[in-house]
């Protein structure tokens, strides 16, 4: 299985570097090829560790992505830690395998220990592709009852087994540039709109088979337009010249670079443009139809923990209204709970952080099964012309 995981954070301090505005509008562009199943074969326990023991009572080892953890101002990971450590005689370690949940398929289907007691970062994809993966037992255990789990806003939810618990969640959006066309540009606000052909050239988009931002978006205009008619509707844009590019980080650079006025983004793009000082005219956000699609993220036990309270407690901390805004911020998103505190101190986010009138998904039910031939059938039929 191949991973392609942009932290965007990273991005834009590169491409600033070489003197190019970008800005993002969430932590990292996670790319789980559906197409794609897991190695057969058991890959060695390397990660990266962050954290060691200083002597507490327990320890409790998390798994995650990079971008969760390594980027030290803006992640959350080092903030989590502090806390969790302040409170709980235990300490926490951070693991992140290259490969991501993968290895512990793997590691699971060669009967080989897992050396972690929770893992954070899960989607509906991963999810999907662990049932088609693994070949006996469970690798997470069904969640208890949690502290805090009644307040997870409706819809978020993505494991009908019970096992992942939503932490927060990114809406994918469109950006637009409301300086284009000598500031007379305005983003067109259904997709029947983008179809026009005054719009023609105007759109940048990423590719669904290798794009988690492109998956989102492909998955929106099926919700739109109905399986029977998303391809019909795809060839219209297609005529219509929008841009396919394989990831986010070349749409949005493409973007920054003005070559078109509109791009497949995230509605916290505006948080990226305060933080920096840059023109928000350059930073609209646009909710086709009023909608946006939501790529929640969960958290989930290991069915083999030794530490199967301690691991409770943390799955708790995190579903803590303060808790679940600074996770927000600090990883660019929004918070899974109604009842989030994020005080005055982060009154600039909440600005800027836009929530879609209405938030659309597919359920894990309707993906399964139907998610990798609606790809590949959009490749034959878009990417193959």
């Amino acid at each position: 299985m191949s991973e392609d995981r942009i932290d965007r954070r990273r991005f834009i301090q590169t491409a600033g570097a070489a003197g190019v505005t970008l800005l993002a509008g969430c932590s990292a562009d996670r790319v789980d090829s559906p197409t794609d199943t897991t190695s057969t074969e058991p890959t060695e326990p390397t990660s990266t560790t962050v954290g060691t023991s200083d002597g507490r009572s327990d320890t409790l080892v998390v798994a995650t992505y990079s971008s969760f953890i390594d980027a030290v101002s803006t992640s959350p990971g080092a903030w989590i830690k502090q806390q969790f450590e302040s409170e709980f005689d235990a300490d926490l370690v951070w693991q992140t395998p290259p490969n991501e949940l993968d290895q512990y398929i793997q590691r699971a289907n060669a009967g080989v220990e897992i050396d972690a007691d929770v893992y954070v970062g899960l989607n509906v994809d991963g999810l999907i592709r662990l049932d088609d993966n693994l070949e006996s037992g469970s690798l997470f255990a069904e969640a208890p009852d949690l502290d805090g789990a009644g307040d997870i806003k409706e819809g978020l939810q993505f494991d009908p087994q019970g096992r992942a618990v939503t932490y927060d969640t990114g809406y994918i959006s469109l950006v637009w540039n409301a300086t284009a066309d000598g500031g007379e540009f305005v983003a067109p606000e259904t997709f029947d709109g983008l179809l026009e052909s005054e719009y023609a050239g105007d759109l940048l988009a990423q590719n669904p088979s290798s794009s988690a931002t492109g998956r989102a978006f492909l998955l929106h205009t099926i919700q739109a337009k109905g399986e029977e008619n998303y391809l019909d509707y795809w060839a219209d844009l297609q005529a219509n010249d929008v841009r396919i590019l394989d990831g986010w980080d070349a749409s949005y650079s493409a973007y920054g670079k003005d070559e078109a006025p509109m791009v497949v983004s995230y509605s916290t793009d505006q948080v990226y443009a305060n933080r920096a000082g840059q023109d928000m005219d350059r930073h609209q956000i646009r909710f086709l139809n009023d909608q946006a699609y939501a790529n929640p993220e969960g958290m989930a036990r290991f069915a083999g923990t030794d530490s199967p309270d301690l691991a409770q407690s943390f799955m708790e901390f995190m579903l803590r209204p303060e808790v679940q805004a600074e996770i927000a911020v600090r990883n660019v998103a929004f918070p899974a709970v109604t009842d989030a505190e994020f005080g005055d101190e982060h009154a600039e986010y909440e600005q800027y952080a836009q929530v879609p009138p209405e938030a659309v998904s597919f359920t894990y039910d309707e993906l399964r099964g139907n998610l990798q031939g609606w790809i590949e059938e959009w490749s034959r039929q878009i990417a193959g012309n």
